[in-house]
């Protein structure tokens, strides 16, 4: 492998990758290489242009903690994220099973597990919430004893990951078990429209590219059950400013929620609400595991 040059370095590696032992790494290794070097030549990138990219991702990765994923930040306002949760999951909208939609940077693998009914806010700021939602199998049966995890921000914009006087306490996220009519209960906050981090790379990505950093209201589940498969979606907010420019391209019109505002008095559960509160009942239908 002497003398290489532009016209003939790809073929190069595509030879030295050939005896790759798994097929499907040999294949999307060698349609990267490809790929990647097409890129190069089209735009004739020069090494100071390569050399900013190499650093855009060493930053990329030096921001990213237990608690923030600026990789997949990066994904998510790229498209990318969405790109592939829509060749792998496609679901038709308004029929069939709920569609799925990004998993976000801001989950955690210690959330709480709370009963049935449970303030999962925790003294998260905010309108009272009370929740009801229901999982169903494709054919309208109930599924009971999925596991709903539930995490969102708060009426600052804010994940408790995000605050540092918190340290590890966890709020504005739990994980329930459906009963046996397949329903989840909780009481939280009313979600708000939020930025996402611009003190790293992907905010300098998107301000040297004019992008606004908003993504509209909503709340996260991911749900999981024996014999289907497993959801992560969102419930937007109806009425919000950023449905149809979110910055992460998350939204679906199916997943948009009615979230209904209420005048101070008795809530869902029978607790006495001194505020505005607001209901959200929201169904959800999973795919079989087949």
């Amino acid at each position: 492998m002497r003398n290489i040059d532009q016209h003939t370095i790809t073929d190069a590696v595509l030879q030295s990758i050939a005896a790759t032992p798994d097929a499907r790494l040999r294949q999307v290794l060698a349609s990267l290489v490809k790929h990647l070097h097409d890129f190069a030549r089209e735009v004739a990138l020069t090494e100071a242009e390569w050399q900013a990219g190499i650093d855009f991702l060493t930053a990329t990765g030096q921001k990213c903690s237990d608690t923030r994923q600026e990789f997949i930040l990066l994904s998510d306002t790229l498209g990318v994220s969405m790109l592939t949760i829509a060749l792998n999951q496609a679901r038709p909208a308004g029929a069939g099973a709920t569609e799925a939609t990004v998993f976000g940077p801001f989950h955690t693998a210690d959330a709480p597990h709370v009963e049935q009914g449970a303030d999962i806010a925790r003294g998260a700021p905010g309108l009272p919430m009370f929740v009801h939602a229901v999982v169903r199998g494709p054919d309208g049966e109930p599924v009971a004893d999925a596991e709903v995890d539930v995490w969102q921000a708060d009426d600052d914009g804010l994940y408790d990951v995000q605050r540092p006087e918190l340290g590890d306490a966890r709020r504005a996220r739990a994980v329930l078990h459906t009963d046996a009519q397949g329903a989840v209960r909780f009481r939280s906050v009313v979600p708000t429209a939020y930025p996402i981090p611009v003190d790293g790379p992907v905010g300098a990505m998107l301000r040297a590219t004019g992008r606004h950093p908003w993504r509209p209201a909503h709340l996260h589940f991911m749900i999981r059950a024996a014999g289907y498969q497993p959801l992560t979606t969102h419930i937007f907010r109806d009425g919000d400013a950023y449905l149809d420019s979110d910055v992460v391209f998350g939204v679906r019109s199916s997943l948009v929620g009615d979230y209904v505002e209420h005048p101070p008095g008795t809530a869902p559960d029978g607790a006495i609400v001194d505020t505005a509160f607001f209901t959200l009942d929201q169904p959800f239908v999973l795919a079989r595991a087949d």
